[in-house]
């Protein structure tokens, strides 16, 4: 019978760049505290807000690469990032955009009546053990992109009023609850993730592009960069529905 495979041996260098990984992770949370620093202010600017979270929202999308590249699960095993990203990500995708939201008095008085349902139901799908299908390339329910919405409502706040913004959070604090699929844009299935991650990058720059103006950047420029939201949504639904089928078929 023959002896089960050797442990891999790591070595000290190895174990630290894997711990130096939890902690760029772990980094996105001073980020979060920049901008609840500029929410404390007598006169916040939400531009500067929403830079620290992009920041943020920056660490978040380059660390799990950087985990998988540097082994942390066998290398760093002490130290769970799944739950720093999940501590962290809490912070900037979901209470501090909607905390901002409440502070600039984009939904009508009082707040907590439309940013309490949110952030509870987010909280709730943070802790759905279900909550991501890696393999299929979905997210359970809405997938706390509150970031965005805090920034369109903002947006949008002067032309439609605070009562849009609180339906529009009130609908998608529903959403996060419910079992309906959102596409994970870094696993959605071929021939859509080329399509998903380039929309992704150019509306991406468009958001940026909007800051310098914020809340008041350029008509065309906000309808224009509402085209992939739109995009990302109405993919969900068809690919959601599509797998639905296919499983009642099967």
């Amino acid at each position: 019978m023959s002896a089960p495979p050797a442990e891999p041996r790591v070595t000290a260098v190895q174990r630290a760049l894997a711990y130096g990984v939890h902690a760029y992770t772990a980094s996105g949370i001073v980020f979060a505290f920049l901008a609840a620093m500029e929410m404390c202010g007598p006169r916040p600017d939400p531009r500067r807000v929403f830079l620290w979270l992009l920041v943020a929202v920056a660490v978040d999308a380059s660390d799990g690469p950087l985990a998988r590249a540097f082994d942390v699960k066998l290398r760093a095993d002490r130290v769970d990032g799944r739950t720093i990203d999940d501590i962290v990500d809490y912070f900037t995708f979901t209470f501090l955009p909607l905390l901002l939201v409440w502070r600039m008095g984009w939904v009508p008085a009082p707040g907590l009546l439309f940013i309490g349902p949110a952030l509870v139901a987010s909280l709730f799908g943070f802790a759905n053990t279900g909550a991501k299908d890696e393999g299929g390339g979905f997210f359970l329910g809405f997938p706390s992109y509150w970031n965005v919405v805090a920034f369109y409502a903002g947006v949008f706040f002067d032309v439609l009023g605070p009562w849009v913004n609180a339906a529009v959070i009130l609908a998608l604090a529903l959403l996060t609850v419910l079992p309906v699929r959102f596409i994970y844009p870094n696993l959605v299935p071929r021939p859509w993730r080329t399509p998903v991650l380039a929309g992704a990058a150019v509306w991406a720059v468009m958001l940026v592009a909007m800051v310098p103006r914020y809340p008041h950047p350029p008509a065309w420029l906000t309808l224009v960069s509402t085209i992939y939201p739109v995009f990302y949504l109405a993919l969900s639904f068809y690919l959601d529905a599509k797998g639905r089928r296919a499983r009642r078929t099967a």
